[in-house]
């Protein structure tokens, strides 16, 4: 079963495909997303939003995220001991909430 990992923003990638997450603010990593953007694999999920993250999948696409490294990084772990991000935050609603009565 895929395990998939929020990156912020309604945006979720397949945490298997993540080879390294990285922090942006380095000439070499700036040298990296502009030499993706050219082969065209730069995948921008940021939302217009400054970029806190940089992705890198063992398909040679860079994704851009908002969201910082360590957060992802997280996620991640907390994905791969299964409980996604997603779930911690999902409201269970039983069989009386549904229906009205119990059964």
């Amino acid at each position: 079963m895929v395990k998939f990992v929020n990156i912020g923003f309604g945006n979720i990638i397949a945490a298997s495909r993540i080879v390294a997450i990285l922090s942006p603010s380095s000439a070499p990593m700036k040298r990296l997303k502009d030499e993706a953007l050219k082969l065209g694999k730069l995948i921008d999920a940021t939302q217009g939003r400054k970029t806190r993250a940089i992705i890198i999948t063992d398909s040679d696409h860079i994704i851009l995220s908002g969201v910082q490294v360590e957060t992802i990084a997280q996620r991640i772990n907390s994905a791969s001991s299964g409980i996604a991000s997603t779930e911690k935050d999902s409201v269970h609603v039983s069989e009386k909430d549904v229906s009205g009565e119990e059964i």
